[in-house]
């Protein structure tokens, strides 16, 4: 049984992926503190709703005159989030803050670990389920 075809899996997999890319990001932007003219980046937040669209759109579709329409709409809500930087560019043009970055580095580090966490909670019930035979 190959996990990585699994739904849940695949999107964890997905997910530490993520965030593997981002500690390198911040990693990247701490290394650069002090360079000048350095802009720090960081990556596109891994939302839910985006890592559910791989070319496929799920819609609901009612099967009884009795459903509820919903009140989403077509495509549900998208608000667009502007990020405001509260920092300043300091005189060398460098808009690195060390202590935004360990931050971000750190939550980073602790949501790794609760996906990895879950990985092993779900491995361990399909274990479960595989020795009792339900």
């Amino acid at each position: 049984m190959d996990l990585g075809n699994l739904g849940l899996f695949k999107l964890m997999s997905r997910k530490m992926g993520w965030l593997t890319q981002r500690q390198e990001v911040l990693a990247q932007n701490i290394a650069n503190a002090d360079t000048p003219e350095y802009k720090s980046r960081d990556l596109k937040p891994f939302t839910f709703r985006d890592a559910l669209t791989d070319n496929r759109r799920l819609t609901p579709s009612a099967t009884n005159a009795a459903h509820l329409a919903g009140t989403r709409g077509p495509g549900g809500i998208a608000k667009d989030q502007k990020v405001r930087d509260p920092y300043e560019t300091a005189p060398d043009g460098n808009n690195v803050i060390l202590e935004d970055q360990m931050i971000r580095q750190g939550q980073t580090v602790m949501d790794y670990q609760t996906i990895t966490n879950l990985y092993k909670k779900q491995v361990a019930m399909i274990k479960s389920a595989i020795r009792t035979g339900s």
